[in-house]
């Protein structure tokens, strides 16, 4: 992991959290677990508030009907089933507050048909600092889609997880790098309004 910024300026920093929600968090993850990478989370989030930082939640959510899930005619896809009662609602301890922006996505990434990026701009935030579940899926889609459109990225290894370890290394060790600087939640903690 490289030294992302000698400072973070909570007033142009956004911490975007990815998929942090009941349906997600129930599955088996690595190389850590859904409640480690939801506390690390939580701790960024409360930082970023205390210090005038921006908090925004992305979760993933669908039309009662299904109308809006994206088509699934590849190779592999995800296995079709009944959503539970509730499975789009965040957890507990990443619950929205006041101030905090909440953004539904449709698909992977957070930027693709919502108002992400308009938000972030109105809000003169150049800054992203990024983790989630799934590390390569939402959260690596949403980072390409900030790296095309010329946001600065920390991609925080610790507050992310994925359906296999190897999954998981191979977007952090082999994708990240090239979009932004990979680091930990105290790296971002520490840099924050110094």
């Amino acid at each position: 992991m490289t030294q992302p910024l000698a400072k973070l300026d909570p007033s142009e920093a956004a911490l975007v959290l990815i998929d942090l929600q009941r349906g997600v968090t129930a599955r088996q993850l690595a190389p850590r677990s859904a409640a480690d990478v939801v506390r690390t989370s939580a701790a960024l989030a409360s930082e970023f508030r205390a210090r005038g930082g921006l908090v925004m939640l992305v979760h993933v959510s669908f039309a009662p009907n299904g109308a809006d899930v994206p088509p699934q005619d590849v190779d592999e896809p995800f296995p079709r089933q009944a959503l539970p009662a509730g499975w789009d609602q965040f957890v507990d301890e990443i619950a929205p507050q006041p101030g905090d922006v909440l953004i539904t996505k449709r698909q992977w990434g957070a930027f693709y048909g919502t108002d992400l990026d308009l938000q972030l701009r109105r809000r003169r935030r150049d800054t992203i600092v990024l983790g989630g579940i799934a590390t390569n899926f939402g959260v690596e889609s949403t980072a390409r889609d900030a790296w095309e459109r010329g946001y600065r990225l920390l991609l925080v290894e610790d507050a992310m997880a994925s359906m296999s370890a190897d999954d998981h290394a191979f977007a952090v060790n082999r994708i990240f790098p090239r979009l932004g600087h990979v680091c930990t939640a105290q790296d971002v903690i520490a840099r924050l309004g110094q």
